[in-house]
């Protein structure tokens, strides 16, 4: 198959709160109020696990029907930590994402611990966004 391409275009409507629009959809990006925002909508890194838990929920169902696993549904938790003192330039000891991600997930579902090892191992390894986490992805900025 060729390779997909995914866009989305995003415009400020003041400092902490972008809209972006992908294929059509509104996706409202903001910061809370104790970060300087106006709690319009998540963060760009609370979208970040968003975008991952969605991922594992769609890698779920596929490959647990790979698998022949009848899977009813799946909850899936998502905690990450970062520090913020890079974010507001008052420390670059640390990176500024995520140190960690710690990821729960609850499958509705009947099948043996070899079978579920096997579909979570499934699961985590195809998932894109996991993956572009995980991996250095080459990014090409330019300023027209």
């Amino acid at each position: 198959m060729a390779d997909l391409k995914f866009r989305v275009k995003a415009h400020s409507e003041n400092p902490t709160k972008t809209i972006v629009t992908a294929r059509g959809f509104e996706i409202v990006v903001d910061e809370p109020q104790e970060l300087g925002g106006t709690n319009q909508g998540a963060n760009p890194v609370e979208y970040l696990l968003a975008a991952y838990a969605g991922c594992i929920n769609v890698m779920s169902h596929v490959c647990a029907k790979e698998l022949g696993i009848e899977l009813k549904g799946v909850k899936i938790d998502l905690v990450g930590n970062l520090n913020p003192d890079r974010l507001f330039g008052k420390s670059f000891d640390e990176r500024a994402g995520y140190k960690e991600i710690q990821i729960t997930v609850k499958p509705d579902c009947k099948a043996d611990k070899e079978t579920m090892d096997k579909w979570i191992a499934a699961v985590i390894d195809r998932c894109p966004v996991g993956d572009n986490i995980k991996n250095v992805t080459k990014v090409v900025t330019e300023i027209k």
